[in-house]
């Protein structure tokens, strides 16, 4: 019965980090795509700035 007990622990911790996990990963991926975006939007502002 407490191996059982184990076996159900063990099964909520990896659930519970696979959707930690699940929620974090787009936000980094959005993060870097942010970075490259608004890098290459003040580059772009200052070599070709408005007239």
């Amino acid at each position: 019965m407490f191996a059982l007990i184990n076996l159900l622990a063990a099964e909520g911790a990896h659930t519970w980090h696979f959707w930690l996990g699940a929620l974090m990963a787009p936000a980094a991926v959005l993060g870097v795509i942010a970075v490259f975006v608004l890098y290459f939007f003040k580059v772009t502002r200052t070599r070709y700035p408005r007239k």
